[in-house]
């Protein structure tokens, strides 16, 4: 049987051809993937453009959230708010104001401190926020109310309180309207009363409260209240004259007159969400409002027993 043999220039040939066929697909397939790569980022930028619209700087949000002893659920509060409020495109700052004194907790007044402190670094509004209520559904909208107040925890659809003038939880105002109405009273120590105070004010100011209306959600799953009420319990007390006041309209205090001192001023970031933390400690004129210590009272009772056993 006879064998070809196939000349060497041939085989060298060949060889030469099947590595510059390589060759030249290995570039082709290169350059493929990289002009792709390339292709990909200059549309991608434009349509994520279109799809998220940037963040609005023409106003700035202050979040202001009056604070003591709740560690906890400011864990969870920062990084969900940071995030709500990113979707949203809202150019905010978060003010947690820790009250640090001896005297019972007062909302209004840290509310009052947080204004200050928001509008002097260029906050045109504010939302009066507790830390412990969450908003889930994304209509829940933080942007600047162009015209009055917009109530966010509207009594329709939260948790716990559903009367008509309930103006707490979570109430967003623009910087002139709270100033219009000097803030909110400085003689509310202990739980309660203060946002009811507060919605006289408005109502007597001729302020609107607009709410939200016909969200996709309910009272269960609007917004996420996370307080417990036995591990937390309200400070409930009223001593001295307390009940009889803080059921009537305050005209002698407010935003002008709220007494405090700044003891230090803190950057905290959880999980990546920035807050400013405000330690302020709070001054109480005790011949105005004498309850902001109601264990005064108590020890001044406890005197009294005992002197007249004594008797």
């Amino acid at each position: 049987m006879a064998v070809t043999m196939v000349p060497p220039f041939i085989r060298t040939f060949k060889c030469i051809f099947m590595c510059l066929f390589v060759t030249f697909a290995l570039a082709c397939l290169i350059s493929f993937s990289v002009l792709q790569s390339t292709v990909e980022e200059i549309c991608k930028c434009p349509l994520s453009e279109k799809l998220s619209p940037p963040i609005d700087s023409s106003h700035l949000l202050g979040v202001i959230v009056p604070f003591r002893d709740r560690f906890e659920e400011l864990l969870e509060f920062a990084p969900h708010m940071v995030k709500f409020l990113a979707e949203q495109h809202v150019s905010h700052k978060i003010y947690v104001i820790n009250q640090v004194d001896q005297y019972r907790f007062n909302r209004a007044s840290l509310i009052n401190i947080g204004y200050k402190i928001a509008t002097a670094e260029g906050c045109d509004y504010i939302a009066m926020h507790d830390v412990d209520l969450l908003p889930l559904n994304p209509q829940l909208s933080y942007r600047y109310p162009t015209a009055g107040l917009f109530h966010v925890a509207s009594p329709e659809y939260h948790p716990r309180y559903h009367y008509n003038n309930f103006a707490g939880g979570i109430l967003i105002i623009k910087k002139e309207d709270y100033k219009r109405v000097n803030g909110m009273s400085n003689k509310y120590w202990g739980w309660g009363l203060e946002d009811d105070e507060f919605f006289v004010r408005l109502k007597e100011a001729s302020l609107d409260i607009s709410r939200p209306t016909n969200l996709s959600t309910g009272i269960e799953n609007t917004f996420r209240h996370v307080h417990d009420r036995v591990w937390r319990k309200r400070d409930m007390a009223k001593c001295f004259n307390q009940k009889e006041v803080t059921r009537r309209r305050d005209r002698q205090t407010g935003l002008q007159d709220v007494e405090y001192k700044i003891r230090s001023k803190h950057q905290l970031t959880v999980d990546g969400a920035a807050v400013t933390v405000i330690n302020a400690e709070l001054r109480c004129n005790r011949t105005l409002t004498p309850w902001c210590l109601c264990s005064e009272e108590k020890k001044k009772e406890t005197s009294e027993r005992r002197q007249g056993k004594a008797r």
